[in-house]
């Protein structure tokens, strides 16, 4: 099977804000332009889930407009971002370094911000990959997105050191397929 992940576009917030599970919109124009390249790309009839977050809605919203084959999105919470607790909204370069360093030394069950752990996330994120039946879009965020690769490649396995998370960075308007 194959999961397709669309990651919302470009949201309408200063460059190095913290957002995780903040909802805030992204640009229109881009999810616009993210919504025509994912159509393109996609098989006719795909199910479609997306994250309850609204910059994610807005892409899928364009995105059934240009895609009438497409089912209408199932919303589905487990595919939000990361909460980041009380360092939402924040720069992130206002963060204590010391905020980093605990998350650091502890990647997989730190919650950083007092939200959210790795860990949590990747449960949240696996119960929703237990329930894919066919192949399917998820149009998400990137933290969901490397949490799936994590999933696929480890299994339930604890994310032992930071540096062992997925890299593969998937621009906002991007788009990846996975097979599971």
């Amino acid at each position: 099977m194959k999961l397709w992940l669309v990651r919302h576009a470009p949201v309408l917030l200063p460059a190095g804000i913290c957002y995780g599970a903040s909802d805030v919109l992204a640009d229109d124009a881009a999810s616009l332009q993210a919504a025509r390249q994912a159509a393109e790309q996609l098989p006719l009839g795909l199910p479609v889930r997306v994250s309850g977050l609204l910059r994610a809605q807005q892409l899928a919203n364009h995105l059934a407009a240009l895609r009438p084959d497409l089912p209408t999105a199932i919303v589905d919470s487990r595919l939000n971002e990361m909460n980041f607790g009380c360092w939402e909204m924040q720069p992130w370069d206002a963060i204590p370094q010391t905020a980093f360093d605990a998350w650091l030394a502890d990647f997989d069950h730190h919650c950083f911000g007092g939200a959210e752990s790795t860990h949590v996330v990747l449960q949240r994120v696996g119960k929703a990959l237990s329930g894919v039946q066919n192949d399917e879009l998820w149009i998400t965020h990137a933290g969901v997105i490397r949490a799936v690769q994590w999933i696929v490649e480890h299994g339930f396995e604890p994310v032992q050191k930071a540096e062992n998370w997925p890299k593969t960075v998937v621009e906002p308007g991007g788009l990846l397929s996975v097979n599971y």
